[in-house]
């Protein structure tokens, strides 16, 4: 296999991340779109809701918050490698932060109501202060957070069980509307819930801040020895508190106690954290091996996560295309399991989309939109390619 030497000034590590995490992104959201879990073969339907459980659910939304507060860590440590200062930085972020708002708000209601760009920037334009204070704010702050979101995504998992049980899963295709003009009409109010999912990025977002400060994916080869332990100790909790919730959700069990319901849901969502954080120790003790020339699989995945704002929105133009009433309208078709199988394809499609990019030197369009409206127009935008996510 030929090898080639990653871009010049880029880390590899981050953006493998970011490519691993599409996967699981697409693998979260693509049973969203379907009207019902129990179409197809029930064994096969049981093993692909424990799958989702144990391995996409809130977890996917946990690697993806921390990628993005590592790469916000990241434009703070350029900046100031650059002589930059905190009045320019402050601004750089938020206007940053606008753009993101700005598109994820065009996400929703253009495209389909399942957004975290709009949140990830009313995050960070809420508490843009955060990204310059002390390691033990950081800290406090995740920590103090991280109780209320977790037990907004517990209140969300157990209503979310509780309709998997009852054979009537809340999916979009219930709110579904017959064109595409009354589709964007009834979109139009969804932005505003993006406030409530502000706390729920928090925790992740500042420590992947506190991360990119030590530089732990920059430079994972002197990092070894924590980004193991890291990899291996968080990996394993989200195995132990996530396996309950897996096979509730696969039916191997069943509980109607309300407090075991809960129980089973915070440490599924609070492990969930735990698992997003290691999956990106994981992937950057896998690139310390790799070091500086990739293969052909690392170099596309790489491509796919330097582009992963583009391809983010890529996904959700393919679940409209493909399941609403309007378009292919394949949401009574397709069976639990099925979707899977689009959303690995749609990963696949993606990699090699991204990967004829990088060949053909063509970044993002959505990248390339946030970096220009980010930097001020006296201000020389760096020829090293960013990452929105």
């Amino acid at each position: 296999m030929t090898t080639e030497p990653a871009p010049a000034g880029r880390s590899l590590a981050p953006d493998l991340a970011r490519g691993l995490m599409l996967l699981l992104i697409a693998l979260a959201h693509a049973p969203g779109f379907l009207s019902s879990w129990r179409s197809g073969t029930p064994w096969l339907d049981d093993a692909t809701l424990f799958v989702k459980s144990l391995i996409a659910d809130n977890q996917a939304r946990a690697m993806f918050v921390f990628l993005f507060g590592y790469g916000m860590g990241q434009l703070a440590h350029r900046h100031h490698a650059r002589g930059g200062d905190w009045p320019g930085l402050r601004t750089l972020l938020r206007r940053r932060s606008i753009w993101l708002v700005l598109i994820g708000f065009a996400h929703t209601i253009l495209l389909v109501p399942i957004d975290i760009v709009a949140i990830y920037g009313l995050a960070l334009l809420l508490f843009t202060p955060l990204v310059r204070a002390t390691d033990k704010t950081l800290g406090w702050t995740a920590a103090l957070t991280l109780v209320p979101a977790t037990l907004l995504l517990a209140w969300q998992s157990v209503n979310a069980q509780l309709g998997v049980a009852a054979g009537t899963p809340v999916t979009f295709a219930q709110f579904m509307e017959p064109n595409y003009g009354a589709h964007v009409l009834a979109n139009v109010t969804k932005p505003a819930q993006s406030l409530l999912g502000v706390v729920m990025v928090l925790p992740g977002m500042l420590l992947g801040i506190w991360a990119a400060r030590r530089r732990f994916l920059d430079q994972p080869a002197e990092h070894r020895t924590t980004l193991r332990r890291a990899a291996l100790g968080l990996l394993t909790l989200a195995l132990i508190g996530r396996l309950p919730a897996a096979l509730l959700a696969a039916g191997v069990w069943y509980t109607d106690s309300t407090g075991l319901q809960w129980t089973v849901a915070v440490a599924h969502d609070l492990t969930g954290f735990a698992g997003g954080i290691g999956l990106a120790a994981a992937v950057g003790l896998a690139s310390a091996r790799i070091g500086t020339r990739p293969g052909r699989l690392a170099t596309a995945l790489a491509a796919l996560g330097q582009r992963s704002l583009t391809f983010y929105l890529f996904q959700s133009a393919v679940w409209l295309a493909l399941f609403y009433p309007f378009t292919f309208n394949l949401r009574d078709e397709v069976s639990l399991a099925g979707s899977y199988g689009i959303a690995a394809v749609v990963f696949a499609v993606s990699v090699l989309l991204a990967e004829w990019m990088r060949r053909t030197g063509q970044r993002g369009p959505m990248e390339v939109l946030v970096r220009r409206m980010s930097y001020p127009r006296a201000t020389p935008i760096p020829s090293r390619p960013g990452s929105a996510s």
